[in-house]
């Protein structure tokens, strides 16, 4: 067996892989934080929280209303973005003017109310998910066996990434998001009501969380500290890529992913610090970020 630094080949390759679902997800929950903080200037804590939510909505899906993974892959995150709506509409709309730290405030209360809620209902036990037929099983490549459904996770965080961000960068769409939030009064003269849009752009960030809580329900024990867990890292990322970069978002989750598996390989020890290390020397060298422009 081919082996690189004493490490058999498949040994690696294994952890590559592993490495680029965990960094699938910090791309899709990044991105998500990014087009909201990016658009909107907010610091959103309960991204993590609205995570959790998604996974366990597409849990009580199937659970309880029979639903498959198909279809809650599309309804778990359309409930998450409602709920980031009334989320916006009720509470943060009164935050704009002030200064960011009440926005992370109100969002870190929001969290420890959302995973407290789960909390009594489910309790801190993981619950399964099964993972759906047509994604069962994997691949014999040769050199390493690959699981169908980890390529899934991978192939969809990926499209899902590079729509958002065609949306946002090259269509006229994105251009009124962009000028609704440097200029709102001018939008507003347009006819566009801003409001609105702001919403719905907040619903959509959150949505994004939602669609990657379904994606991990079948990789990990659904529980309602499964956010919080990860949302560290995921803010880590985005100050990596340049806080509001949304390209800067999905190339340095993905990878920071494939960064963490090969660290675990090389030296294990570091695994769960080499994101914070890298963190700091970016900060150091460049404050705004590697995709993030200078202020």
């Amino acid at each position: 067996m081919t082996e690189i630094f004493g490490v058999p080949m498949q040994v690696l390759l294994g952890q590559l892989l592993l490495g680029l679902v965990n960094g699938s997800f910090y791309a899709v929950l990044s991105l998500g934080l990014a087009v909201i903080f990016g658009l909107l200037n907010i610091i959103n804590f309960a991204h993590g929280a609205l995570y959790m939510m998604g996974a366990f909505i597409a849990w009580m899906g199937l659970q309880y209303f029979g639903l498959s993974y198909w279809v809650m892959l599309f309804v778990a995150p359309v409930i998450v973005g409602l709920v980031g709506i009334l989320i916006e509409r009720l509470l943060l709309r009164h935050l704009y003017n002030l200064d960011h730290l009440y926005g992370l405030l109100l969002t870190f209360g929001l969290t420890l109310l959302i995973e407290g809620l789960f909390r009594s209902f489910y309790g801190v036990s993981g619950q399964p998910y099964a993972t759906p037929k047509l994604l069962q099983g994997g691949i014999n490549l040769g050199f390493m066996f690959l699981p169908i459904y980890r390529a899934w996770v991978v192939a969809a965080s990926v499209v899902v990434c590079l729509a958002t961000w065609f949306i946002i960068e090259k269509t006229r769409l994105g251009a009124l998001l962009r000028a609704a939030t440097e200029n709102p009064k001018l939008v507003e003269a347009f006819g566009v009501n801003v409001p609105v849009l702001i919403s719905l752009t907040f619903g959509f960030g959150v949505a994004l969380a939602g669609f990657a809580g379904v994606l991990a329900a079948p990789v990990l024990q659904l529980s309602p500290l499964m956010g919080s867990n990860l949302i560290i890292v995921v803010f880590a990322v985005v100050v990596i890529g340049g806080m509001g970069s949304i390209m800067g978002s999905i190339v340095t989750g993905l990878g920071l992913g494939v960064i963490e598996g090969l660290t675990k390989v090389f030296w294990p020890p570091a695994a769960n610090t080499v994101v914070f290390m890298i963190m700091v020397i970016v900060l150091l060298l460049r404050p705004s970020g590697l995709f993030g422009k200078e202020t």
